[in-house]
């Protein structure tokens, strides 16, 4: 079975200025009407067909993306990367009615994350 790219994060010390940034260059729709002020980020192109949608968030730490890879059990994969020399940064962590994920970080340092799906 597969594990497709399915989500993105796009972490910036000034997501206000991040947000008009991404709109003017790539025209993504950026939706932060939620309680958590998370921009929901819709990639689709002019002509409506699909991308990878994602996250765009105001972060304290140093500007970072994030790509998410979906899982139907994220905490079983969470064990094999930590078998294959990964490290578990977020463990399995819900957000009710929302999204099951956790982030992990490969043998490099890289940080990826799992999305239940």
């Amino acid at each position: 079975m597969g594990h497709p790219v399915v989500h993105f994060e796009i972490q910036a010390k000034d997501d206000a200025a991040a947000k008009k940034f991404y709109k003017k260059i790539f025209g993504w729709k950026i939706d932060s009407r939620n309680p958590m002020k998370y921009g929901m980020v819709s990639t689709k192109d002019a002509d409506g067909a699909p991308g990878i949608n994602g996250g765009l968030f105001r972060g304290d730490k140093k500007a970072q993306t994030v790509i998410y890879v979906q899982a139907a059990d994220p905490g079983a994969v969470l064990k094999k990367i930590e078998r294959a020399g990964g490290k578990t940064i977020v463990p399995v962590t819900e957000i009710p009615n929302m999204v099951m994920f956790a982030i992990f970080a490969d043998p490099e340092g890289n940080q990826v994350g799992l999305v239940k799906g």
